[in-house]
């Protein structure tokens, strides 16, 4: 199968941002609290999807916190399950919002979607002095021999084709407004079902941006091997071994 062209891919999610809700686990809550400021009051989630993160943050933050996301259907999820949020339309590279209007900036799972050479200047123009501009990736540990098994490998390069840059790197422009970066890795697990496992296999951009037909092959692959698969033998969850890598940095 030839594979999904970047651009195809970064705009897919809408399509199913019902089982993306139902099926993407958010990040951890111990990773939130790890990129997040103290006492941050006014916080931006970058790139919401469908509020998974947005959702953590309201249960975080006493000031308002805004959800950031440019695809209508994926905010009518997030402003229907999280109607506390102010959900606004906007794209990373050109933010609607007035200079230092917040105390951090987040994205889980995005912001290699981004560019970052527009998107760093805007988010260090939004930033207060001391604020924090925090990135997410979480998804399931596909290191894991079963899980790789089930899910699929990833490339640790692009995976597709050198199209797109290397998911976990950040590439602060130079005299970027922003102290040293910190990284740091949380594992965690999240119990599932096959059937889980599999709504959340055909979450991700190189199914869904696939011909109707090229889907149905995949799904129907992904099942058999659910219900073949030893992990998930006599068992009707298993714990998924996640990983959420972490990025942080403070504006100057």
């Amino acid at each position: 199968m030839t594979e999904p062209a970047a651009a195809d891919r970064a705009l897919s999610f809408g399509a199913v941002a019902e089982t993306y809700d139902r099926y993407r686990p958010g990040p951890p809550a111990e990773a939130v609290d790890w990129v997040l400021p103290a006492a941050a009051k006014d916080v931006l989630d970058l790139g919401a999807g469908t509020g998974a993160l947005t959702r953590l943050l309201l249960d975080r933050i006493p000031g308002k916190v805004v959800a950031g996301e440019p695809d209508p259907r994926m905010r009518a999820v997030l402003a229907r399950r999280s109607p506390r949020a102010l959900t606004v339309g906007t794209r990373a590279e050109a933010l609607p919002f007035a200079d230092a209007s917040f105390d951090a900036v987040v994205v889980s799972s995005a912001w290699h979607w981004m560019d970052e050479a527009l998107t760093v200047p805007e988010v260090a123009r939004v930033l207060r002095p001391g604020g924090r501009l925090g990135l997410l990736w979480n998804g399931p540990a596909r290191n894991v021999e079963w899980v790789g098994e089930l899910l699929g490998r990833r490339r640790e390069a692009s995976d597709s084709g050198g199209e797109h840059r290397h998911r976990h790197h950040v590439d602060l422009p130079p005299g970027a407004p922003f102290g040293t970066p910190e990284t740091t890795v949380i594992t965690w697990s999240k119990p599932m079902t096959g059937d889980e496992l599999v709504g959340l296999a055909g979450t991700y951009s190189m199914v869904i941006a696939r011909p109707a037909d090229q889907r149905s092959e995949i799904v129907a692959g992904l099942e058999q091997r659910a219900a073949a698969h030893p992990a998930l033998q006599a068992k009707t969850t298993v714990d998924l071994p996640m990983g959420c890598r972490c990025w942080r940095a403070t504006r100057d």
